[in-house]
């Protein structure tokens, strides 16, 4: 049975300003949701740039302007030039040129910069213009881009899934029609063409990563209500990789070497995005019990897994690559807006907080391929990763380890920022994400409204909003989302300085009422530390939504590449550690966590607080080293199994400060445990 659509369904054309707020082009102002018999999601993006980030996330922002993703096309030349497939040219035809501008393009108009817009412009009007008779649109020429590619692969449906998603993201921004008018024509010949050519016709890529294409069929759907989108939506589901069954009826997420990592970062999301159209409890499952068994098999203290680049375990020095950081990142968004499961939201703090930004140099002009959650050294070596690229995999560069994620890398904290807040199916608001934004959106019955955010959350734990509308006196009715996090073991919100509700951990929160223009809602979210027990029993120390870990001294030296320039660029930066990292966490029991782990604030959160110099918070605890475990193979021997009876430990406790995961370069995120 399909739930009942309550909500108003936009139909072309729709209007958007500059800034991508919705036009009021009725008396009654709503948002698209499903139309049947597409299930009703519970939450709704709004449009791009009706979301603007402040404090430390606008800088983050900033920095990737004034960084690689506002300057690819200069840093990297050889891809990103006017001979790029994408802009018509007998370059390179693959994902590359799209990765860059999906996260260059929400960027620009998240900012509002028109330096950033142009850039985009050439990339989207190539596309929309590219279009044939027989609605193929993109490059058409072969190209040889990998090993073992046939060379009748021009029209390999991979790289056109990327471009899909950057022709969302601006018609969101822009309105512009020509984007339904190109994805409709398209999606015919994808009906037309799929049965004869299916999705892995070209390359396995598309097989394992439908699941993005799938849900800009449903997207369109809902604006056109084109019937055939349908029939194509079951086709396109029944040539992807079967991740339900997978996760349901296999041990595919308990094997190493089972999936590429990437692939299982987007394809964990196809379940759901099917859910829409059969809304069959076993999609649900599938996906819940997928994350709970990549967490038991492969996880790691900073949210993701071990992939380098297949699925390769849980130990703490296996890689996990760039590209599954923000590609994880936007299934997560994409399965909380369908769901409304609070736990996916848990997920994507974990990675955007802890993952991300420690995989990403502080200029954003370098990257590490893959990190490990225990990282000590930074060289150029050959490790045991599933796939090593001349050992630069470590090393912070722009083309070190491999340039997929030079490109990718860059849509991490736009679409972070777009997922802040959601219009909602009761014609209400959510904030799901804390980081300090606006918003500016229509509720009720089509009043707008505005709320600021003002927050140095994830290292403090209150949340303020305050309300603005048009009227200063009118009220308006609508309901307010709140998420309490399942670490949280008690919140509690505030409106105007008087307690409305504490609520447990876990859940969301409907805060449903007449509002008046200045309204305070504060959300105070108490941290406590606990911990996690990971490989070889070792744990973690966590608070909030931030894993914690060991800071290291690091010596950093920039390394001339006189190699193999072109394959991994001109220079990279390697670390090699300056004080001791060997360290056993003291056996604690649970009651007495508080006492043991001394939470210190170091004074105002900075604008940026993402490096070692800059970490706000600091937790002093008390440690024992162990001599036993030493470098092996430029990186953490083998991790001494906790807590083995009669390990040789140093005899003198020693405290040791740990800083929040991402503020790290070097660290120890998962430690043995010893006896005192």
């Amino acid at each position: 049975m399909h739930m009942k659509i309550s909500l108003p369904v936009l139909l072309l054309p729709l209007a958007f300003t500059a800034m991508g707020q919705v036009k009021k082009t009725t008396s009654v102002q709503h948002y698209t949701n499903s139309r049947a018999p597409l299930r009703q999601n519970p939450y709704l993006e709004l449009p791009l740039g009706a979301i603007k980030p402040h404090g430390w996330l606008r800088e983050m922002l900033v920095r990737q302007k004034n960084g690689a993703t506002g300057n690819l096309d200069k840093l990297y030349p050889l891809v990103m030039n006017e001979r790029n497939g994408w802009l018509g040219g007998d370059g390179d035809q693959w994902e590359r040129g799209p990765y860059w501008i999906d996260g260059l393009l929400p960027l620009a108009y998240i900012l509002d910069d028109k330096e950033l817009i142009a850039k985009t412009k050439p990339w989207v009007e190539w596309a929309i213009k590219s279009q044939q008779p027989d609605g193929y649109f993109g490059p058409s020429k072969d190209y040889p881009q990998e090993p073992g590619i046939q060379r009748d692969n021009s029209r390999d449906w991979w790289p056109k899934m990327v471009m899909l998603k950057i022709l969302k993201q601006y018609y969101s921004a822009t309105g512009d029609k020509r984007v339904i008018t190109l994805m409709t024509n398209y999606f015919r010949y994808q009906l037309k063409e799929l049965p004869r050519k299916p999705l892995d016709h070209w390359t396995f890529w598309a097989r394992y990563r439908a699941g993005d294409n799938l849900m800009i069929v449903y997207w369109l759907y809902n604006i056109t209500g084109d019937k055939f989108l349908l029939a194509l939506g079951d086709l396109l589901h029944k040539q992807t990789f079967d991740y339900t069954n997978a996760f349901l009826n296999t041990d595919m997420l308990a094997k190493e070497g089972s999936i590429h990592c990437v692939n299982l970062a987007q394809g964990i999301k196809e379940p759901i995005v099917y859910y829409q159209h059969h809304p069959d409890k076993k999609y649900l499952d599938a996906t819940v019990k997928g994350v709970g068994d990549i967490r038991k098999f492969n996880g790691m203290a900073h949210g993701l897994y071990g992939g380098d680049e297949a699925l390769h375990g849980n130990n703490p020095t296996q890689g996990s690559e760039l590209c599954s950081a923000v590609e994880m990142m936007f299934s997560l968004e994409s399965m909380l807006e369908i769901t409304g499961n609070v736990g996916y939201a848990d997920q994507l703090e974990k990675i955007a907080f802890n993952a991300l930004p420690t995989q990403v140099s502080d200029d954003y002009m370098s990257r590490q391929y893959f990190q490990q959650a225990n990282q000590v050294m930074l060289t150029r070596h050959t490790r045991n990763f599933d796939v090593n690229h001349g050992g630069t995999d470590l090393c912070y560069g722009l083309l070190t380890g491999y340039p997929c994620c030079t490109s990718n890398m860059h849509q991490g904290w736009p679409k972070f920022t777009q997922n802040l807040w959601y219009a909602t199916a009761d014609k209400g608001l959510s904030a799901l994400i804390y980081a300090p934004s606006e918003v500016k959106a229509y509720v009720a019955n089509g009043t707008e409204v505005s709320f600021k955010e003002e927050t140095n959350y994830p290292f403090e734990e209150t949340v303020r909003f305050t309300l603005r509308t048009n009227d200063a006196v009118k009220a308006v009715t609508f309901p307010f989302h709140l998420r309490i996090p399942a670490w949280c073991k008690k919140g509690s919100v505030k409106i105007n300085g008087n307690v409305w509700q504490e609520a447990s951990s876990n859940q969301v929160v409907k805060i449903n009422r007449a509002w008046k223009s200045g309204d305070v809602v504060e959300l105070e979210l108490p941290m406590h530390i606990f911990r996690n027990t990971w490989y070889e029993n070792s744990m973690s120390v966590e608070r909030g939504p931030l894993t914690y870990a060991l800071k290291i001294g690091e010596e950093a030296k920039k390394i001339k590449n006189d190699k193999d320039p072109i394959d991994y660029g001109d220079s990279y930066v390697e670390m090699h550690p300056t004080t001791p990292w060997n360290y056993g966490l003291l056996r604690v029991a649970e009651n007495r966590l508080d006492e043991n782990y001394r939470v210190e604030k170091k004074g105002p959160v900075s604008l940026y607080p993402w490096n070692p110099e800059s970490a706000p918070l600091l937790i002093k605890t008390k440690a024992k080293r162990i001599p036993s475990w030493q470098i092996y193979n430029e990186m953490t021997g083998p991790i001494p199994y906790s807590v083995t009876y009669m390990l040789e430990t140093a005899k003198e406790e020693e405290e040791i400060t740990l800083i929040p995961y991402g503020c790290t370069n070097l660290r120890i995120s998962q430690f043995p445990v010893v006896g005192r």
